[in-house]
């Protein structure tokens, strides 16, 4: 038995199928992959939960100095940390490295170092 491959001729297959636009971007069928949100509210959410559970969290700032407490409120710019036994804290975010909750950093392998990940930061 013999197959004969039947392919169709380059015009045949444009005539099947509309023309979708130049490599402009400025054809009329021309999709374009919608840009991505500027706000995903990922820290809202997380920022939300933590404080409805009263979770106890480590603060490490930019300098490497950590800070315990739970967060009471936020906004654009600050958390509002509530400390235990010490006076409250408006902590600049531009001023934070990482959050975690406590008891995070012995779950997560940590090595008593203050970053969670068995680094020295170096």
């Amino acid at each position: 038995m013999n197959r004969k491959l039947f392919r169709p001729s380059l015009t045949e297959v444009k005539d099947q199928y509309p023309a979708r636009g130049g490599h402009d971007g400025s054809g009329p069928g021309q999709r374009k992959k919608p840009a991505p949100p500027e706000q995903t509210h990922a820290e809202s959410f997380y920022y939300v939960k933590q404080m409805q559970a009263h979770t106890p969290v480590t603060v490490t700032l930019t300098d490497g100095e950590q800070l315990h407490g739970t967060v009471e409120w936020y906004d654009r710019d600050c958390i509002k940390l509530t400390r235990f036994g010490s006076p409250n804290l408006l902590v600049y975010k531009h001023s934070i490295k990482y959050i975690f909750k406590e008891g995070e950093e012995a779950a997560h392998g940590g090595n008593g170092n203050g970053n969670g990940n068995g680094h020295d930061g170096n």
